[in-house]
């Protein structure tokens, strides 16, 4: 036993080899906090909170005064965008206008806008027919094309809004705009436009001047609400959304109650499940949903939005 103490304690008799994997595990232990810290750090400043906005230092440029020159060009003919309603309602694709039996009410709106591939066939009685105005994500744009019963021939007078990143509409290679315009030659009195890109700065710039962060440094995307509802402000002297839920909807919710995020989608995600989610990851591009709302919360007054279905008030 004696011959095996030696080898196994080697220099370590004296207490030095204590001391030196003490020294390493205080070594370990401080990086892993100086890491963990800094982490937070970059976390807190780039993740999207429940609170209010912060960053915000000035209102920016009245939305009701954007040039409408050249921010939305036609894909299709040489036409210019229709630049005035009196009154607008935007009809989300959210489930709680189920039961809501609206389709009369919104039938009677000056204007209707509508949102990527909600349909109204099947819907009609809860969401309405009428679509002035279909407002159509780059993401969207096949999901549309390919039911052109559903989306063209149905609301012959639709015009079509499409957004996206200028690499996605117009990339060399799979234009985006190419697809709608051959779609066009099927369709001759389809009427369509793309916002410029241009304008889909002045989008980003819009949401950093009201939130204070950097879209692309913050990992976010903008969703078709967010390009919806400006749309509807520059286009409309009055706005009523039917079946967006207000910023705090989630945090108040019942846990138990289950809402499918869209309307044509019964076994879809769950809506708030899918706007915490979005609103608070961190890896990857997400849609800040909680956010946006918070700026449309802002705007109400200002613009003349008003909410039902649930209400906001």
């Amino acid at each position: 036993m004696m011959k095996l103490r030696g080898p196994l304690l080697g220099h370590c008799g004296s207490g030095t080899c204590w001391k030196e994997q003490r020294s390493a595990v205080f070594v370990i232990l401080f990086a892993l906090i100086t890491i963990l810290i800094l982490y937070s750090s970059n976390s807190a400043n780039e993740v999207f909170h429940y609170g209010s906005l912060r960053g915000r230092t000035r209102r920016p440029v009245n939305l009701k005064k954007w040039s409408f020159s050249s921010a939305y060009f036609p894909i299709l003919g040489n036409k210019t965008l229709p630049s005035r309603c009196n009154q607008c309602v935007i009809i989300t694709s959210s489930s709680h206008l189920l039961g809501t039996k609206l389709g009369p009410e919104i039938e009677r709106a000056e204007c209707t806008i509508r949102m990527n591939d909600a349909p109204t066939s099947g819907y009609s009685a809860d969401v309405g027919n009428k679509t002035t105005f279909r407002v159509v994500a780059h993401s969207s744009v096949f999901r549309v094309l390919r039911k052109p019963q559903e989306f063209v021939n149905r609301t012959p007078e639709t015009v079509f809004i499409f957004w996206g990143p200028p690499n996605k509409m117009q990339k060399p290679q799979g234009s985006l705009l190419r697809v709608i315009q051959r779609a066009g030659l099927m369709f001759p009195n389809m009427e369509a436009y793309a916002v410029s890109p241009a304008r889909m700065q002045q989008f980003d710039d819009l949401f950093r001047g009201e939130t204070g962060k950097d879209r692309e440094k913050s990992h976010s995307w903008l969703s078709t609400g967010w390009f919806t509802m400006v749309i509807a402000v520059e286009l409309c002297d009055h706005v009523h959304v039917y079946g967006m839920v207000p910023p705090d909807y989630c945090s108040q919710r019942p846990r138990l109650q289950r809402m499918p995020y869209h309307y044509y989608e019964p076994k879809g995600p769950d809506e708030c499940v899918t706007y915490i989610q979005n609103e608070h990851s961190r890896k990857g591009n997400h849609h800040r949903f909680i956010t946006e709302k918070r700026v449309f919360s802002s705007w109400a007054q200002l613009y003349g939005i008003t909410f039902s279905h649930p209400s906001w008030t």
